[in-house]
């Protein structure tokens, strides 16, 4: 399993980022994120998780909707989607409008670009 399938795969199925961090040390090629942000991600999903789960809920049901679309950029979604949750805690971005963006790129006429 390349480390991107491996990644994705973590995002995908809502596992602890934090255990993929531990696990991607044994691979050697670098990934999107450095061990800090992802460890960072995965405690903002947990928080998120906890403190709006129906937000929660909805996130991971629109990651689910791009790759329904598949539009060949499946590298991308799980990393847009780590990008998605870090706004919201990290910049102070409402967890609703941050859904709602995410949500517009589903039917925005350039997602394929």
């Amino acid at each position: 399993m390349t480390l991107i399938e491996l990644f994705t795969d973590y995002v995908r199925n809502q596992k602890d980022l934090k255990e993929y961090v531990e696990l991607r040390k044994d691979i050697n090629t670098r990934g999107e994120f450095n061990d800090k942000t992802l460890i960072q991600a995965a405690e903002d999903l947990q928080r998120l998780k906890k403190e709006e789960p129906e937000i929660y809920a909805l996130m991971y049901d629109t990651l689910n909707k791009y790759y329904e679309l598949d539009e060949g950029h499946t590298v991308e979604y799980p990393i847009d989607f780590v990008r998605e949750i870090l706004k919201i805690y990290q910049r102070g971005i409402p967890a609703k409008k941050v859904y709602e963006c995410y949500t517009k790129g589903l039917t925005h006429p350039c997602r394929d670009a």
